[in-house]
Formats: C-alpha cells, structure tokens, sequence
C-alpha cells in the first residue's frame, strides 16, 4: 500500500491535477444542468446542446492535461475561454458556478509549472597538494611590514 501511495503521489505531483479536477467539475456542473428535470429547468428543447457541447469539452481539455501535461498551455486558455462562452452559451455558466470553476481550473492548469528534476550531488572538491614546482595563490610568502609601536 505504501508503494501505491507513493507513486500516486508522484503521479499527481508530475501534472497539473488540481487544476484539471476543478476543470472536469466544471465541465460536469455545466453539462449536467441542461439535463435537470423540468421542474428545475425551463424546457431548453436544441438550445441545451451548446450547453453538453461546452461542458464536454471543459471535461476533455481537465482529462488532457492529467494525460499530456506538456500541452497544459493551451488547454489552460481553452478552458477559460470555453467557461467563458459558457456563461452566454448556458444558463449563465451552469448559473455562475460552472464558469467561475472553469476560470479557476483552466488558470490552474496554465499556472501548473513541472518540478525541476533533482540535482545531483557534487563531490566536495579534493585537498590533493599541487603538483610540485607550482605555487598557489594562498602559499605564496606574504609581505610583513614591521610593527611600529609609539608611545
């Protein structure tokens, strides 16, 4: 169990998830608001196709940058311009929350930088003495000037 949990740990740490959970919230919110009963929602009738269309496509660009975080650039931006058509596109945006959701994930997953790779430790320099004949700087004899005392 602990391997497990160690590599999903590694897993999550090597792309933007936070960023792409909030967006695949988003894109379900907006989605899944067109398809309430009546009772909740007017008839839409073709005008709640838009409002699939957006939230599938929210879902898409939080599950591609989970699978290629190297193109987390673009989905960032097309997440927030798709949360963005959203607010006029549906229902203001899965009324207001889907669209503030998909602002907030997509400027995560833009935000998202990768972790730099380890450095690997430098051996501490050796204290070989310089091959004979030469001189360091810090063996060379120093200038004493007298000591003048007054009184």
């Amino acid at each position: 169990m602990l391997l497990s949990r160690h590599a999903w740990r590694d897993w999550r740490r090597g792309r933007p998830f936070w960023g792409g959970l909030v967006t695949v919230l988003a894109g379900t919110e907006i989605s899944i608001l067109p398809l309430a009963p009546l009772e909740v929602m007017l008839q839409q009738g073709i005008a709640g196709l838009p409002s699939v269309l957006l939230g599938l496509m929210m879902i898409l660009m939080g599950l591609s940058a989970w699978v290629a975080p190297h193109y987390r650039g673009l989905a960032g931006v097309v997440t927030v311009l798709l949360a963005v058509a959203a607010l006029v596109m549906s229902n203001l945006g899965g009324f207001l929350l889907g669209t503030f959701l998909g602002i907030v994930g997509g400027s995560m997953i833009f935000a998202w930088q990768p972790l730099p790779a380890p450095a690997e430790p430098t051996p501490p320099p050796s204290r070989t003495p310089p091959p004979t004949g030469t001189t360091r700087h810090d063996d060379a004899p120093t200038a004493h000037t007298p000591s003048v005392d007054t009184y």
